[in-house]
C-alpha cells in the first residue's frame, strides 16, 4: 500500500515529467529544420542547412571553389559525385572533409573551400 507521501512525490514527478515534455514539444515546433533533400548539392553557411546557400555543380569535377562566405553545413543527393570541403582557401589548410554521394550534415569546421570529386 502506497503512503501519502509516496503518493505526493508520484504525482509531482509526473507534473514535472508533463512539464518537461511540453516545454520541449513546443521547443521542437518552433524550431526549423534542414531544407528538403533535393538533387544536387548545397552548402549553407549555417549549421542545420540554414543560412546563405551555394549550388554546387556537380559536373565540375576536380576544380577548386573558394568560397565567399564560409560553408557550416551541406546536403548532397546524387549517385555520381561528392565534395571535399577544405577550412582553407583554395583547396588548402590540413583536414579536408569528404560528403558522399548522399548527405546531409553540419561540418566538423567551416570551409573556405571544396572540389567536386567522384563518388
Amino acid at each position: 500500500m502506497f503512503t501519502p507521501q509516496v503518493k505526493l512525490r508520484s504525482a509531482a514527478v509526473t507534473t514535472a515529467m508533463a512539464a518537461a515534455l511540453i516545454a520541449l514539444g513546443t521547443g521542437a515546433a518552433g524550431a526549423t529544420g534542414w531544407p528538403p533533400l533535393e538533387p544536387g548539392a548545397r552548402l549553407y553557411s549555417a549549421t542545420g542547412g540554414q543560412g546563405a546557400v551555394t549550388t554546387v555543380d556537380l559536373t565540375d569535377l576536380g576544380t577548386c571553389h573558394t568560397l565567399s562566405t564560409p560553408a557550416r553545413s551541406v546536403q548532397v543527393a546524387n549517385g555520381a559525385a561528392s565534395v571535399v570541403l577544405y577550412p582553407g582557401a583554395d583547396c588548402t589548410g590540413g583536414h579536408a572533409w569528404a560528403t558522399g554521394s548522399l548527405a546531409q550534415s553540419n561540418l566538423p569546421l567551416a570551409a573556405l573551400s571544396y572540389r567536386v570529386v567522384p563518388a
